[in-house]
């Protein structure tokens, strides 16, 4: 984990290896630096340092040369006729004695890349081209399908890097969700997180510590940024400005909270029409966005450093994320096979009744969606991922509320036709309404005319009218 100046003046120290590269690009990119970025992609990963030659000493890049490097180099990766899938990436710049460098992080990714037709792999500090070669092809895809982004192990990361308050929170939401005794109760914040799957031991390198996952849902700010630069969600309002936005936030923090971040994001900018299941009233706003957030949180490949988005607009709320496809086009119910994309994350979640088992999210959004705003949802699998849920307008909420008010009251007069003694106590129990609720109706029915009390509160009953119907 690069945290500070210190750690990469150590990498740089420490010279090229299978992790590091070096590129003296004083004013242009080297030639054969997309060829490193495709290799470390498609090994483990690894840090490209441009400005330094391969002796290690730092020769800095031309102040006047940065903006044009760093546009070429986000341009070519850009790129699909270069790139095959494209690619998302950071470049910094970095100050070192009075000299600039670039710096270019690299995450493995969990896709096997091509330049220009051409797929390469990573030996020692070599870019090694392997098109032609099945055999070694066929064992990078294994590699590739045997790895979750999530399982990186981060081995200088320690419980410090945590935030222990949070831990205590969500283990108190975990065992609140359950009659009996949570494993959870019993363990250290430690072992809590190891039984999770979030400290491993790589058994092909040995290397043990913290995962990426761990770091994700539980790391302080610092510590994600450290780890995860490009970790963000832009969360966007665009129903009057179009151009630009008319509300927006970018979350940055740990996955708990930022669930919570995009549900008050909603909560603040959709409204929640009336709405009953059987005789139960529930929201169809928080049914539909906890599974569309948890979503976008759970399925997100975070090895790419495309800015996952919600934005909310006139007639729809779009999501859309960084992805591994296992299949491209539209999907629904009758085609779609839910595939584990990051499960220990996806476990914790779980626990903490942020999502379902794996696959109903999606069952969810279709069964709800339609009542919401009056068409199923629009789901696309492809690099990117992308959710649109449609809303509905704001004549169809106040219609929608008129009807439930006017069935409320029809459901009113049924009940006290059947027995005139039910009191207010009765209907609110009955309905599941709360007491201001069914004193308003009745008061509304009053001055319809619909409806009279005859004898005392006690002792008296109801009278339907004839016209009430």
């Amino acid at each position: 984990m690069i945290k500070y100046l210190e750690d990469i003046l150590h990498l740089i120290q420490n010279g090229e290896n299978q992790f590091v590269e070096f590129k003296e690009s004083k004013t242009q990119l080297n030639k054969n630096l997309y060829e490193t970025v495709c290799a470390f992609s498609n090994r483990a990963g690894g840090d490209i340092f441009l400005g330094v030659k391969d002796d290690c000493s730092v020769v800095g890049v031309n102040n006047e040369k940065i903006q044009s490097i760093k546009k070429d180099f986000v341009t070519t990766i850009n790129n699909p006729q270069k790139f095959s899938p494209p690619l998302y990436l950071n470049i910094e710049t970095i100050k070192i004695e009075d000299k600039n460098i670039l710096h270019i992080h690299v995450p493995m990714s969990k896709s096997v890349h091509s330049l220009n037709g051409k797929i390469y792999d990573r030996n020692n500090d070599s870019d090694i081209n392997i098109t032609g070669q099945n055999a070694n092809i066929a064992k990078l895809y294994l590699f590739k399908q045997d790895s979750h982004t999530e399982d990186k192990i981060f081995p200088y990361a320690s419980m410090d890097d945590f935030d222990l308050e949070l831990i205590k929170r969500i283990r108190i939401v975990a065992s609140n969700r359950r009659a009996d005794t949570h494993p959870w109760e019993g363990l250290s914040d430690f072992e809590l997180l190891k039984s999770s799957g979030l400290y491993k031991v790589d058994k092909t390198t040995n290397k043990e510590g913290f995962t990426l996952g761990a770091i994700l849902l539980f790391g302080k700010d610092e510590t994600i940024v450290n780890a995860l630069p490009h970790h963000k969600t832009d969360l966007i309002l665009r129903k009057v400005n179009l151009d630009r936005y008319d509300d927006r936030e970018i979350v940055t923090t740990n996955l708990i909270d930022s669930y919570y971040k995009m549900m008050d994001f909603v909560k603040k900018h959709l409204n929640d029409p009336f709405y009953l299941e059987g005789d139960m009233r529930i929201s169809l706003r928080d049914k539909i966005f906890r599974e569309a957030v948890a979503n976008s949180l759970i399925h997100r490949e975070y090895s790419s450093a495309y800015v996952a988005k919600m934005i909310i607009e006139n007639s729809k709320v779009v999501f859309e994320n960084a992805n591994i496809p296992h299949s491209y086009g539209e999907l629904n119910p009758s085609n779609f096979t839910p595939y584990p994309k990051n499960p220990n994350i996806a476990k914790i979640f779980r626990e903490i009744g942020f999502a379902d088992e794996l696959g109903s999210g999606v069952k969810n959004l279709y069964k709800y969606s339609k009542a919401y705003g009056g068409s199923d949802p629009v789901i696309v699998e492809g690099e990117i991922f992308r959710v649109e849920v449609h809303t509905p307008s704001e004549t169809a909420q106040e219609t929608a509320q008129e009807t439930a008010q006017e069935n409320t009251k029809d459901k009113i007069l049924e009940l006290l036709r059947q027995n005139p003694k039910y009191t207010k106590m009765d209907l609110m129990q009955i309905l599941n309404k709360a007491d201001g609720t069914i004193k308003e109706h009745i008061a509304n029915l009053k001055k319809e005319g619909k409806l009279k009390r005859v004898g005392s509160t006690k002792s008296g009953y109801w009278e339907v009218k004839p016209n009430a119907n």
